[in-house]
């Protein structure tokens, strides 16, 4: 078979990486067939990481002034283009909704979610503006479309119409080198790296601060299991949130409002190597979200040995499977959740192991099998 060459679009991934640079990291490291001649693109800033991640990939780099968003579009719509002909590329993969408008060759778009459409309210009304026009554009003249769950794939055809892609889903995978059952010695890593005091439990959340990730409800939660508790004498582990501040200001006012004594720490951002201990260190690990297309931190937490609570909203049932715990995101219904859990210590062990096996089972092979299938068909299609 004569190789086909791939041209990756990924200027689109944030400073910090996030998801997307995450989904991109484990697609590209593994997109190491024979038959492919994969080339990556990406802003200056990510070169050195990306090139350390995936050495195989022949990597460019985009100009210095695509930071800038409205440029980074710009480029996208003539730069890019231009690039994969000068590469003589015969499929071009956008892995974040966008794409260029004029390019005739094979095309593969990955969208990650489309609660832009159903629960816009999560969304500020720029974003959802901008991600519903790219998503239904290239739900309708794109070849293929990549979503990573069945109910992302769901939701898309139940909110667009004239959908002509073939939607193809890929469940993400998750890195079992960084994310892996910890030592003691990660564990008390993770608990300096959270701030806490000697000794202290916790229970973790890890994931951006904005309106689907339900962080008020979960702090309601807390605070009524800690007070609970509190009035029988029984102890209650720290919570403590890791991640971004993001658009739910509601929370974060919340979070401003706190005092030490509420046990309640905001981490921030942890360190990569720290998550497995910071999550499979926890007492259990929760992630009350009202939706999401995916939900990499669920996978992330069980491949740590975590137990994890969570919704059966969206695609979350499909990632967590019969390793999780369930609960309605409602405070209410958290708090009883949380509360029996830390009353039954062998209910939580009991959901270790199952998340351990259930982990096994998303891997970034099979994330990447999907997308060379993709490519082969597009590139098909396109001869």
């Amino acid at each position: 078979m004569p190789q086909l060459t791939v041209l990756v679009d990924g200027t689109a991934v944030p400073q910090d990486l996030g998801g997307v640079g995450r989904y991109l990291e484990g697609v590209v490291s593994h997109l190491t067939a024979s038959e492919l001649d994969v080339h990556l693109v990406v802003r200056p800033g990510h070169a050195a990481h990306f090139r350390a991640v995936a050495p195989h990939v022949t990597l460019h780099t985009a100009p210095s002034w695509t930071d800038r968003v409205p440029l980074r579009l710009v480029w996208e719509q003539t730069g890019l283009p231009a690039l994969g002909r000068r590469l003589g590329a015969t499929v071009l993969h956008s892995p974040h909704y966008t794409f260029p408008l004029l390019w005739r060759r094979g095309s593969v778009v990955t969208l990650h979610d489309a609660t832009f459409f159903s629960n816009p309210e999560w969304h500020s009304r720029l974003k959802r503006t901008f991600f519903t026009w790219w998503s239904r554009r290239s739900l309708r003249t794109r070849p293929v479309v990549v979503v990573p769950s069945a109910a992302t794939a769901t939701e898309a055809a139940r909110v667009v119409t004239g959908i002509r892609a073939d939607v193809r889903v890929a469940p993400l995978g998750v890195d079992r080198a960084r994310f892996h059952e910890p030592t003691t010695a990660e564990v008390e890593d993770a608990r300096i790296a959270a701030g806490l005091p000697d000794g202290a439990r916790w229970i973790a959340f890890l994931g951006t601060i904005e309106p689907r990730k339900n962080v008020t409800a979960l702090l309601d939660a807390y605070a009524a299991v800690r007070g609970a508790r509190d009035a029988t004498g029984s102890s209650t582990p720290w919570l403590v949130l890791s991640g971004a501040r993001g658009w739910d200001h509601a929370a974060v006012e919340r979070l401003d409002a706190l005092q030490d004594a509420d046990h309640v720490v905001e981490a921030g951002y942890l360190p990569l190597e720290d998550l497995s201990g910071f999550l499979g260190g926890a007492e259990f690990v929760v992630y009350p979200s009202l939706g999401e297309g995916f939900g990499l931190p669920v996978v992330e937490a069980m491949a740590t040995g975590a137990c994890v609570l969570t919704t059966r909203r969206l695609s979350l049932p499909e990632v967590g499977g019969d390793a999780a715990v369930y609960s309605e995101p409602a405070a209410g219904d958290l708090a009883a959740a949380m509360a029996e859990l830390l009353d039954d210590p062998a209910l939580v062990t009991a959901h270790r192991a199952p998340a351990l096996e259930r982990a096994d089972g998303f891997t970034w092979d099979a994330t990447a099998a999907v997308h060379v299938a993709a490519y082969e068909s597009v590139a098909g299609s396109a001869r």
